[in-house]
């Protein structure tokens, strides 16, 4: 026969040293959770310029016509432009990729640009509409038929950069005279110490 005194179950003690160990795991695990995402966002969003950039290259190549990756600073979103015949008039192919919700286009305080890449650290050139006059707060990476990157006058340049943030770490994506694109990252310093990504 059974003692029906018997009780099964937990005690209170145990219950709230369990949910005192949950929340001492959770005080640890969200910030870290936070972190990795906004690592996410920033790092998700230097890859999809440095795939714009190279998407715009092949596009450049394959059409046999100029083609430009226009970015716009301020409203924080890129698009594939190609140009005509005559390559004054820019028509957009496709629609525009934003950026995350936290990322920048800017280099922050970074003084010094990648190595072997720009002399001076910046965006590349500012982008010119079909009269040929400056488009304020954007960048534009131009490639010619040949896929060549090149400056609005037609001639080859080692210039080109997009360099993005959120604070924490800076992203930088850099076209060579010779067309190689390279993703690079750093912390957000003076003196920086890039990483080719």
């Amino acid at each position: 026969m059974r003692n029906s005194d018997s009780s099964s179950g937990f005690t209170i003690l145990e219950t709230l040293f369990v949910v005192a160990l949950i929340g001492i795991i959770s005080a640890i695990a969200v910030p870290q959770l936070t972190n990795s995402l906004a690592y996410f966002k920033l790092s998700g969003d230097a890859r999809s310029v440095s795939n714009a950039v190279a998407v715009t290259k092949m596009r450049a190549a394959s059409n046999f016509s100029k083609t430009r990756l226009y970015v716009d600073l301020s409203n924080k979103w890129h698009r594939i432009e190609t140009a005509d015949a005559a390559g004054t008039t820019w028509t957009p192919e496709g629609g525009q990729t934003y950026l995350s919700s936290n990322s920048n286009f800017g280099f922050g305080v970074v003084g010094t640009a990648p190595p072997s890449t720009q002399g001076t650290i910046g965006q590349s050139a500012v982008c010119k509409n079909n009269a040929g006059t400056d488009i304020a707060n954007t960048a534009c990476v131009i490639f010619n038929s040949r896929g060549v990157p090149i400056d609005s006058t037609g001639s080859s340049t080692n210039n080109d950069a997009v360099y993005l943030t959120d604070g924490t770490a800076v992203y930088g994506v850099t076209v060579a005279a010779t067309g190689m694109i390279r993703m690079w990252k750093t912390l957000p310093t003076s003196t920086p110490t890039w990483m080719l990504q």
